[in-house]
């Protein structure tokens, strides 16, 4: 199975009002033909109102929708070309899984003659060869998402929109299927756009992630520049696990950070209120290896044991509290002194993030 080709979408100026309130404000984003781009915020930021305006869902206030170079902004879904997997699924159950699959076709109109092998095809590419005729109520929670995902290709579809398919999945097998739908998107080579909440999700699925908050679009980005290179405090602190601390600017290339001199390799922004974005994954135990490093001293508050990894609170005084990630091997608990105890901590300029306080 191939996708008939590949498409682009430009969203231009896209609003939803209602009201007097703006769920949606002036989002203008383009996406190019094969790309996978994540749509990630909190509740509320606008992310599945904007997957319904790109559906024909949800019609906009304002601004428009082009798909493929066709402007879409008010045709209805059955118009559009579009695959769309939804949350809950939105299986039939009186349905087998052949049928399910194959609702799409039946919809569209295509012969029927050709339906078994389009249905062989999607069941295979989402490995559920030889279900066809399973009962939807025997199937586990991730096939039946692999049956969601068959129906959403099965015609061939432009482009494939996703609103949150894995939320219902337990951790473990979400883990499994976002390696397994970011392959099944490299083997489509389709268009796809997608809603999480999940930042991890996000950043291990896309080729870019898109940031929403309160209805407004704030960063687009490859995983790992909106990761290391965050446009305010909001990015940095929703894009893993970030402590902000205030910082007061010394010169071009260094700030003072809860009493301590941190010199960054990365432009400082020169006007307005900045922090420090100190990510648990970048901060090190000072073993004294680290001589271009920076140091931060402490105490330490509590240490909380969670499986493959120590999380480590460090009181820096001020109010100023980090955290961060030690492995929980032999070496790694022997090197974190006990509760009350001093602590030195290194984070290497390559890591030193300094922001501008998030924009209103």
């Amino acid at each position: 199975m191939q996708m008939r080709e590949k498409v682009g979408v430009e969203i231009a100026g896209a609003t939803k009002r209602y009201g007097k309130y703006d769920v949606l404000s002036d989002v203008s984003l383009s996406v190019a033909p094969g790309e996978f781009v994540s749509l990630l915020g909190p509740s509320g930021s606008g992310k599945s109102t904007l997957l319904g305006i790109l559906g024909g869902f949800v019609a906009p206030t304002a601004g428009s929708v082009h798909i493929g170079g066709q402007d879409v902004t008010f045709a209805p879904p059955h118009k559009r070309d579009i695959g769309v997997v939804f949350q809950n699924y939105a299986l039939f159950p009186h349905l087998t899984v052949g049928e399910n699959v194959a609702f799409p076709l039946r919809a569209r109109r295509q012969p029927k003659a050709d339906w078994p092998a389009k249905v062989r095809d999607a069941l295979a590419m989402v490995e559920l060869s030889g279900y066809e005729d399973r009962r939807i109520s025997a199937m586990s929670g991730g096939q039946r998402q692999r049956v969601a995902l068959a129906r959403a290709i099965v015609f061939e579809p432009r482009l494939i929109l996703m609103d949150e398919p894995l939320s219902a999945l337990d951790k473990q097998l979400r883990e499994t299927m976002q390696i397994e739908l970011r392959e099944l998107h490299e083997k489509l080579g389709s268009t796809t756009i997608y809603v999480t909440h999940d930042q991890r999700e996000a950043l291990t699925m896309s080729d870019r992630v898109a940031i929403l908050k309160d209805g407004r679009l704030v960063q687009i980005d490859a995983p790992q520049r909106l990761h290391d290179h965050p446009a305010d405090a909001f990015v940095a602190g929703f894009i893993g696990e970030a402590t902000l601390i205030p910082a007061t600017r010394i010169d071009a290339s260094s700030v003072e950070v809860a009493g301590a001199v941190i010199r960054t390799a990365r432009a400082i922004p020169q006007t307005g209120t900045i922090l420090l974005a100190v990510h648990t994954e970048k901060l090190l135990v000072d073993d004294g290896s680290r001589a271009d490093a920076n140091r931060l001293h402490g105490t330490v508050r509590s240490v909380v044991y969670q499986g493959e990894s120590l999380r480590v609170l460090v009181d820096l005084g001020g109010g100023h509290v980090v955290s961060l990630r030690q492995p929980s091997h032999h070496h790694g608990r022997a090197a974190i002194p006990e509760p009350g105890r001093p602590i030195a901590l290194t984070l290497h300029p390559e890591d030193a993030i300094v922001v501008p306080e998030a924009r209103a």
